[in-house]
């Protein structure tokens, strides 16, 4: 019989937190210990929590995302798992977050200080930074106008140049942008 787990009332509130997608069979057995209005399910167990939902990202007043999967489940309910441990503080004023290009899938993503895999290179920022660069990339990597004004033949050495200097380095896009530019023209 499962022992309940029960973590303290404000144990997410204001946290992030990384889930990984697992397969049905990892709460099989388990009881249901707290269901949300939205219909989320929760799970507690000594280890870490299971989430059963259809929705992941802002969730009121945090921000837990889910890693799917590959190849990626059909059903809109995704189970997620994350350990105690990887809740995180959020806020909107400290600089609690980075980010990170997967070039291979072509996306970008935010991470936490205190995520363990850190390299101690990409700059710290806000909540509000931090989706001002993503929104940024996402325009980089899916739109090609903008390539037109630069000297290169190569799209995506040009995107790897800008991306890289918007996740290490502090410098507005136009700047970066004319930093490039001027390597190309020379």
């Amino acid at each position: 019989m499962q022992k309940n787990f029960r973590p303290h009332p404000n144990s997410f509130k204001n946290t992030f937190c990384v889930f990984h997608e697992v397969l049905p069979d990892a709460i099989k057995g388990l009881k249901i210990q707290f269901e949300s209005k939205a219909g989320s399910n929760y799970y507690y167990t000594s280890e870490g929590m299971y989430r059963l939902s259809n929705h992941w990202g802002r969730l009121a007043n945090s921000k837990w995302r889910l890693i799917p999967m590959e190849p990626e489940t059909a059903s809109k309910y995704k189970i997620g798992f994350a350990k105690w441990d990887c809740f995180y503080p959020d806020n909107a004023t400290e600089k609690l977050y980075y980010l990170e290009m997967d070039y291979a899938k072509n996306t970008v993503n935010y991470q936490h200080i205190k995520n363990p895999d850190y390299n101690q290179k990409a700059v710290l920022r806000t909540s509000l930074e931090t989706t001002k660069r993503i929104k940024q990339i996402r325009n980089l990597l899916e739109l090609t106008s903008w390539a037109r004004y630069f000297d290169c033949d190569d799209i995506t050495v040009l995107r790897s140049l800008i991306i890289e200097e918007l996740i290490n380095t502090n410098k507005t896009l136009e700047e970066i942008k004319m930093g490039v530019a001027k390597k190309f023209s020379n």
